[in-house]
């Protein structure tokens, strides 16, 4: 006799075996018992919905960004592009059937009109954050100390810029109808795996990629009861338009370095890693590595 069921219900026949379950991508399942009998029924599947929800993605306009934008639009989401590239992130934009808007993700005013963008769009489901900039000087050079401002304008832009975008996004997410699993919504920050290697004139750009490494657990935990998930991904050595500026030598270099695979990391395998923290409702409150095994040297 077979039944069908909507939950994992079917399963609590005391102690009675199991031939078989047979789990299907459709959300079927197939259960044969020892007596003979068959059920089959559906079981809840804890995986974001990407078709028509939105998604904001800071930086946006190139690199990891980019390529993120892309993979969600190409999985029917809806894209809200975040950059201070206007020429380019309308061109995106309007290429993925998304929307860009202009922000410098430090600006209170910025930030929010690109929440309240998304909102009108429909449900803001996620937002991934890879606004940033990359600077090098050491503590004392040759014409002198550190720069201070320098140093507070690179906390500034990496660091308080991912809070505030995800302090607005996170505000918006807490009014959406949460999911069968209770979630509401995704934050993805971008940090870097200089948070840990920081090499030498790295010290800002160190301390700022420490930061979101440091706020990930602490902002899970807050927003737990609200079905707010919160992770951060470190890339190591990947090929967008700052690394491309360099020498090709230096390039190869670099990827020489990375012991497997030992190539440049692209805006596709951040991407994906992206849409499986969406689909996997277990990751939260963690700094995911992505970095082909390499720490970096001093220099």
């Amino acid at each position: 006799m077979t039944r069908d069921k909507t939950d994992l219900d079917v399963l609590k026949r005391g102690t009675q075996e199991l031939i078989m379950v047979l789990l299907w991508q459709s959300g079927t399942a197939i259960i044969v018992w020892l007596d003979g009998s068959v059920h089959s029924f559906l079981f809840r599947k804890a995986i974001m919905q990407i078709k028509n929800n939105v998604f904001i993605v800071t930086g946006g306009a190139s690199g990891l960004g980019e390529g993120t934008a892309r993979l969600l639009a190409q999985h029917g989401g809806k894209v809200v592009i975040a950059d201070m590239q206007d020429e380019k992130g309308q061109a995106i934009a309007a290429e993925l059937g998304g929307v860009f808007v202009h922000c410098d993700v430090a600006n209170e005013d910025n930030a929010a009109a690109v929440v309240a963008k998304a909102q009108s769009l429909g449900k803001l489901s996620g937002l991934v954050n890879c606004a940033g900039i990359a600077t090098a000087e050491r503590t004392v050079g040759k014409t002198g100390p550190h720069l201070l401002a320098g140093f507070q304008r690179t906390i500034n832009i990496n660091l308080v810029g991912s809070f505030n975008m995800i302090r607005l996004a996170a505000q918006a997410m807490s009014t959406n109808e949460p999911e069968a699993t209770g979630e509401r919504g995704v934050l993805i920050s971008t940090a870097s795996v200089a948070a840990y290697d920081g090499q030498i004139g790295q010290a800002a750009y160190s301390a700022s990629k420490g930061g979101i490494v440091g706020m990930t657990l602490p902002i899970a935990r807050d927003l737990s009861k609200l079905g707010i998930r919160n992770m951060t991904i470190a890339p190591g050595i990947f090929g967008t338009p700052m690394m491309f500026s360099m020498p090709k030598e230096v390039q190869e270099a670099l990827a020489a370095g990375v012991p497997f695979p030992s190539r440049l990391g692209t805006p596709m395998d951040y991407a994906k890693l992206v849409m499986h923290i969406l689909d996997n409702d277990m990751l939260n409150g963690e700094v995911i590595r992505l970095d082909g095994a390499i720490r970096l040297p001093p220099k």
